[in-house]
């Protein structure tokens, strides 16, 4: 291509470009979608018409089109600071919606595919949406009723709901066969203190802290425990064991947990954060 044919569609690419922005400004994606299509046939090495087309992609709710135009930004211009920018934008905005197309879109394919209802299952407990994360380990269990990890998150996303009934025996057949799992006999104790159950939660909590005695969440449970038992020493012992792993973090916990009330006005509390 000679060079000034090559400055001609440089040119008009730019004025396609240009024209992109005004419509997108203005809400009109369509049109914005087609101008910032004409300018990367133009001129395919312009980084900034394939980052325009990229966010028109993404708030047209074309993620994977989307990302792929933001990568091509990115590949054509490394070192700009904007690319990665929009590109991180990109993935903390719509990383979520991107995930669940993507895992909807393998079970499209293969339904019997459990670690991808496994994912998705994670996936909506992150945002909150349990319902959705419940039906997904459901699916997942169907396929594989043997699987530690789904009965766990399964477990996990119940104790969420308020069922903390139900998430103790998908609980107890996870330590069946995971004996060394610490988060799960952590996560049976709690379960087992909210039901008043407070013999077998000590017993989940004490075995949790036999594989690790510094534990930061066995701690603070067995702590929250001793709170309910009425027992003020020991739970001021396993709560101190809990702030030595995270101090700032377990006072923020015990700040809005009335489980530690009994123990709040001593002053061996007040030490534990204070001194």
């Amino acid at each position: 291509m000679a060079d000034r044919e090559k400055f001609d569609r440089i040119a008009q690419s730019d004025f396609h470009n240009q024209r992109g922005i005004e419509l997108a400004d203005r809400g009109w994606l369509d049109e914005a979608l087609r101008e910032f299509a004409k300018a990367v046939e133009l001129d395919p090495d312009s980084a900034h018409a394939h980052d325009n087309l990229a966010t028109v992609l993404a708030d047209k709710g074309r993620f994977r089109e989307a990302l792929k135009e933001y990568l091509v930004a990115i590949e054509l211009e490394p070192q700009s600071p904007t690319a990665h920018y929009n590109l991180g934008s990109f993935l903390s905005t719509h990383g979520y919606e991107l995930a669940v197309a993507e895992y909807k879109e393998a079970l499209a394919v293969e339904w019997d595919y459990p670690d991808a209802h496994l994912n998705l299952g994670l996936t909506y407990a992150e945002r909150g949406l349990f319902q959705e994360a419940l039906a997904s380990y459901q699916e997942a269990l169907r396929i594989d009723p043997k699987d530690p990890v789904a009965k766990h998150e399964m477990a996990t996303v119940l104790m969420d709901m308020g069922r903390p009934g139900e998430a103790i025996s998908l609980l107890r057949e996870v330590v069946k066969v995971e004996g060394d799992n610490l988060d799960a006999w952590v996560d049976l104790g709690n379960c087992y203190a909210t039901k008043g159950i407070y013999s077998e939660s000590e017993r989940a909590l004490q075995r949790a802290l036999e594989l690790d005695a510094a534990d930061l969440m066995a701690n603070y449970h067995m702590a929250a425990l001793r709170a309910a038992q009425g027992d003020t020493d020991r739970c001021l012992e396993s709560l101190r064991l809990a702030a030595m792993a995270d101090r700032e973090r377990v006072r923020a916990w015990v700040e809005s947990d009335r489980f530690f009330d009994i123990v709040r006005a001593l002053p061996e509390f007040s030490e534990l954060f204070d001194g």
